[in-house]
């Protein structure tokens, strides 16, 4: 909260925000919640969040490398194997073209839940929305006077990504069509349909749909084909093992730290660790009767169906390939559920395993900040006060050699919701520095 300045001014401002908005929006009936200023970032917190871009890089770097060296069958097969479980055969092959071998997203975005004592990276994203909106926030609330974390990065890093050429957006993400039409206009970019590319090509796509979902998008495979045979670029890259959260599982296998840490260094390895919560893979085979999950210290999952209620601070997601891989679909919160209710979700994700794999993680309880906003219409001053917990996305911009940060969306949402994720009732707004 802030007092320096007189409510009526800063309601005045909240205001002010709220009509700049593009006259098309920039989300198709979405709204949110409007503070009169940025959230307020820790003193040196910055600073982390500009290091993590890189060192999350590197991660991508080795998650692709490991896939290939798996495939040449230099590291165990079942790496591959579970990654390119569920996918069409025809989708692979292409992904593994000589053209996209290096290929990584050039868009990195984690969410970075807030904890009493730092941040936690929930999951990684690699085919992101909400660029154009975290675009927008940073224009007006600079426009404003704030010295918001990214400046006008936003532009510049997505400007350089699509360097003129078509945004490619399938019909399942026509909700982010307006940010993506508005962000297009002003780069110098073109919004195609991804189920009827155009004949005249451009030589860069970005792409703006999710590979379980080709057989819904007829004119997709064009496309695809096209980034696999070398005639244009496309971020992302059609990889989809890359887009699994179960990386994070294989992160923090330990047969496989020797390989992370000599590709990551151990600085950057060590660092990880710190901030990627432990994750595991919901593979039914048994384990021998002498062992046991690291970090549960079970020896069957059976054993966690009767973990207390406080011994499930623990989530089950769908890994990815899947339409319940985004927007939490698939979440589920052990704290949040009955003992019935966790065993079959525990079942559930088991007999998942060979078709859709889940991954099992350790819930870290975000900190409960106050933001003040002034409601969804503009119409209800004075300016009230919420008690909520905040996601930070960062967004990252991979150019040949360097990683920069272009932008902090913060989506705040109330102390009640576990599932920290764009709402009605959420405050989203760009991030600024203490003391800035």
């Amino acid at each position: 909260m802030s007092t320096a300045i007189p409510e009526s001014e800063r309601l005045a401002r909240a205001e002010r925000i709220r009509a700049a908005l593009p006259p098309a929006g920039l989300f198709a009936g979405k709204e949110w919640r409007v503070s009169p200023e940025p959230f307020v970032l820790p003193a040196g917190m910055d600073e982390e969040l500009e290091k993590l871009g890189f060192r999350l890089r590197k991660f991508i770097e080795a998650c692709n490398l490991l896939y290939r060296l798996s495939v040449s069958g230099k590291r165990p097969a079942w790496i591959a194997e579970l990654l390119d479980r569920s996918k069409p055969r025809e989708l692979v092959e292409l992904a593994r073209s000589k053209a996209l071998a290096e290929d990584i997203p050039r868009v990195l975005r984690p969410d970075v839940i807030l904890t009493e004592d730092g941040f936690t990276i929930a999951e990684l994203d690699n085919v992101p929305g909400g660029i154009g909106l975290t675009a927008w926030l940073n224009e007006v609330y600079l426009a404003e006077g704030f010295d918001v974390l990214g400046g006008r990065g936003m532009d510049d890093g997505f400007r350089a990504l699509v360097d003129g050429g078509d945004i490619a957006i399938s019909q399942e993400a026509a909700d982010y069509r307006p940010e993506m039409e508005w962000m297009a206009a002003r780069i110098g970019a073109r919004v195609i349909d991804a189920e009827n590319p155009p004949g005249d090509l451009r030589s860069t796509v970005y792409r703006f749909f999710e590979l379980f979902d080709l057989p819904n998008i007829a004119g997709s495979m064009e496309l695809l084909q096209a980034a696999a045979g070398g005639k244009l670029a496309m971020s992302p890259p059609p990889k989809p093992w890359i887009e699994e959260k179960l990386w994070f599982a294989l992160f923090w296998l330990r047969p496989l730290a020797e390989f992370w840490r000599r590709e990551l260094g151990d600085k950057h390895f060590s660092t990880l660790q710190k901030v990627i919560p432990r994750t595991w893979l919901m593979d039914p085979q048994p384990l021998p009767p002498t062992a046991v999950y690291p970090g549960l210290e079970v020896q069957s999952w059976e054993e966690m169906k009767k973990f207390s209620q406080r011994e499930r601070e623990l989530v089950l997601k769908v890994s990815g390939f899947s339409e319940l891989a985004w927007g939490s679909r698939s979440v589920r919160v052990g704290q949040d559920l009955s003992h019935e209710d966790w065993a079959r979700a525990i079942d559930d994700a088991l007999a998942d395993w060979e078709r859709c794999p889940w991954i099992l993680q350790k819930f870290h309880q975000s900190r409960v900040v106050e933001m003040d906003y002034a409601g969804n219409d503009g119409h209800r001053p004075p300016l009230q006060t919420m008690k909520g917990r905040v996601r930070l996305c960062p967004y990252y911009f991979c150019g040949a050699r360097e990683t920069k940060l272009g932008g902090v969306l913060a989506t705040i949402c109330p102390s009640d919701k576990k599932l920290l994720h764009g709402m009605r009732d959420a405050i989203l707004a760009p991030v600024m520095v203490a003391g800035h």
